[in-house]
């Protein structure tokens, strides 16, 4: 078949090499304008434009899929369009452009956690279980037949940062697989079933913990926004990020926010057991081991997080 592939950020590249090492032809790789990053803010392109020029693929720029790209989709006249994680919606007419239409890779179980950020928000809820799905694309929000989905137990140590680079091979996997499906008339797809939910774009006060909150949730949230948009609390007023931390195991119950050394340990307090901190980072300053950072600190410095 002939294939184009939309994707932008690094989670997609595991699908663009799996296809791109396979039976059928991309025809063309689209993906969102390059983005001014760092200090310098110096024009990059995406991973998947980056990746898609190593492999010597036919690169399509799109800030979003209008009646532009619409039509210089349609000249390539393609079997089938794949997106996974591209950054915009596709509409009609883009929709029948395709032979075989379009088909995402989503990294959860639908119909659980629609929307652009599946990862996070089920780490952030406690999930016991998530997975991928690849599905068939239609205007209403990821809310296609699925082909195909694998599960992923969820062990409670996880980052999103790790979950989904852990998902983005095996669903590459899951994705291949339908598309060689799809070409040889095998495909099956079956309604959603169930309630929606809704995964919503994380936002800078997602990442806040709220240390009045049990232990548990303050964990699941720390982990649901590691590495992005990345934990914080305030501290004299100024964010203070929390790049890593654990449940802390033997540790004395402190009050909320309160921050604690015991035996080389970091500890901040919750509405019940402590949170040990592990790196950290303070307005100003470089990410640093928690440890460092308190032994570094003046005597009369404030010694709690709101």
């Amino acid at each position: 078949m002939r294939i184009v592939f939309a994707g932008t950020p690094a989670p997609a590249v595991p699908s663009l090499d799996l296809l791109a090492a396979g039976p059928h032809e991309i025809a063309a790789v689209v993906t969102r304008p390059d983005a001014p990053l760092g200090r310098r803010r110096v024009l990059t392109p995406s991973p998947v434009a980056a990746r898609a020029e190593e492999l010597g693929l036919p690169v399509l720029r799109a800030a979003r899929l209008d009646d532009t790209a619409t039509g210089a989709i349609a000249e390539l006249e393609p079997d089938l369009g794949v997106i996974v994680a591209y950054g915009g919606l596709v509409r009609a007419p883009l929709l029948a452009v395709p032979r075989l239409g379009w088909i995402n890779l989503h990294f959860s179980l639908l119909p659980r956690w629609r929307g652009a950020a599946p990862v996070q928000r089920a780490l952030i809820a406690g999930d016991a279980v998530t997975g991928a799905a690849v599905f068939d694309l239609v205007e209403a929000l990821d809310a296609g037949r699925v082909y195909a989905e694998l599960e992923r137990p969820l062990d409670g140590v996880e980052t999103a940062g790790e979950l989904l680079e852990e998902l983005s091979h095996s669903g590459a996997g899951l994705l291949a697989g339908v598309v060689d499906a799809l070409a040889d008339g095998t495909a099956e797809a079956t309604p959603q079933i169930g309630e929606p939910t809704l995964a919503p774009k994380l936002s800078i006060d997602d990442a806040r913990l709220d240390l009045t909150r049990p232990l548990r949730e303050v964990d699941a949230r720390l982990r649901g926004v590691t590495p992005e948009p990345g934990a914080f609390a305030l501290l004299a007023g100024e964010r203070f990020k929390i790049h890593a931390g654990r449940p802390a195991e033997d540790a004395p119950t402190l009050p909320a926010g309160r921050l604690h050394a015991q035996d080389g340990r970091i500890l901040v307090g919750t509405a019940d057991h402590p949170l040990e901190l592990l790196v950290v980072q303070p307005a100003g300053k470089r990410a640093m081991p928690a440890a460092d950072w308190w032994r570094g600190r003046a005597a009369d410095a404030e010694e709690v997080l709101a």
